[in-house]
């Protein structure tokens, strides 16, 4: 049987207070990132929907800031 190990997730917002990064830039970096990655949609009511992050998520994220912020033009090459 499967167990899911993550206890808590954080929200984007979170997660953006926590490492003072903008939110809009956040989710650019973090579009990419799969469940794997420890990053999950969360579902509102409607249609909204939050990015939330496990604890291995924030890991990975903070290495695709380092990353990001060492090659800015990454996210302009997938703008096209």
């Amino acid at each position: 049987m499967h167990v899911n190990k993550a206890h808590a997730v954080f929200t984007v917002a979170r997660v953006v207070k926590d490492l003072g990064e903008d939110e809009d830039w956040l989710w650019d970096v973090a579009n990419g990132m799969d469940t794997e990655d420890g990053v999950i949609g969360v579902y509102g009511t409607g249609d909204d929907q939050v990015m939330a992050f496990t604890d291995f998520g924030i890991e990975n994220l903070t290495e695709l800031i380092r990353i990001h912020k060492d090659d800015p033009e990454l996210l302009k090459r997938w703008d096209r």
